[in-house]
């Protein structure tokens, strides 16, 4: 049996919005992975094993992501994230681990740094939500009808869930690693989160932080896939102004999903910055 770090969910994180499913493997310094929208901590699963080499590295569901809870009632916008991201590393007692952000993860973070008085050592964000406008048109029309969309049957939902999934990416991934990220939304419960997170994005809470960008409290890299068709890169050039500790850099061949696409590259661009 081979000793080499994987993806696992073996822990239990109590939130203020619910159980999150965690995991971490390896040994030094603290470094936490955000996953992003419509992901989960699977999206880093080809990184655990190098970057366990060097770090403590740690990961989590989002709630209503993944394994985490997922529940009728739940509230999972970004301001809930945000604070939850503070619990987590609170459960953990990490008082200032490096942080590589994806997407959701970028507001995520950027809100428990900014508004929860979360210190990180390093700070990576890539492709991220942080500036506006940041929603499609078909995000605001599925948020202006997601109990149509929620009662969609399985094998329409199955078909809108890999078509979506497909919309990130400019580089193929393989029908397997497409198959692991729509897995926890094709379950009972993640079939009417899904479509709940769409509801309950807000522009709101990005637009609440971006003035607070300039007062990022540790060294920043961007890193944005030049072909990015969710969030084009004019929105990377657009942050790492805002940021001006911030360093920027471009991943050819990639979408909105790197870590995937061009997973070696990401990597060394990691291994230059820590």
């Amino acid at each position: 049996m081979s000793d080499t770090p994987t993806w696992q969910l073996s822990e239990e994180i109590g939130t203020s919005a619910g159980v999150v499913k965690a995991g971490r493997a390896g040994e030094g310094p603290a470094l936490v992975l955000a996953h992003g929208w419509p992901w989960s901590s699977w999206s880093w699963h080809r990184f655990i094993p190098e970057l366990s080499k060097n770090f403590r590295v740690h990961w989590y569901d989002m709630p209503g992501y993944g394994q985490s809870e997922k529940s009728p009632d739940q509230r999972t916008s970004l301001d809930i994230q945000g604070k939850v991201f503070a619990e987590v590393l609170d459960h953990w007692q990490l008082e200032r681990p490096s942080v590589v952000a994806h997407d959701f993860g970028g507001a995520t973070t950027l809100r428990a740094h900014l508004l929860h008085g979360c210190d990180f050592e390093k700070y990576v964000l890539m492709n991220v939500v942080a500036l506006s406008p940041w929603g499609s048109e078909f995000f605001d029309h599925v948020g202006r009808h997601v109990e149509a969309f929620a009662g969609l049957p399985p094998h329409i939902h199955r078909a809108v869930v890999d078509a979506y999934i497909g919309g990130a990416l400019v580089t193929e991934i393989g029908p397997e690693a497409r198959e692991a990220l729509a897995a926890p939304w094709l379950s009972e419960d993640g079939h009417g989160s899904f479509y709940r997170q769409f509801a309950q994005a807000d522009e709101a809470y990005t637009d609440e932080i971006e003035p607070l960008y300039g007062d990022i409290r540790c060294p920043v890299k961007i890193l944005w896939g030049e072909d990015d068709p969710w969030i084009p890169i004019d929105r990377g050039r657009a942050l790492h102004s805002a940021i001006p500790q911030s360093t920027f850099e471009t991943l050819p061949n990639a979408g909105h999903l790197p870590q995937l696409e061009v997973p070696d590259l990401v990597l060394e661009k990691l291994a230059d910055f820590f």
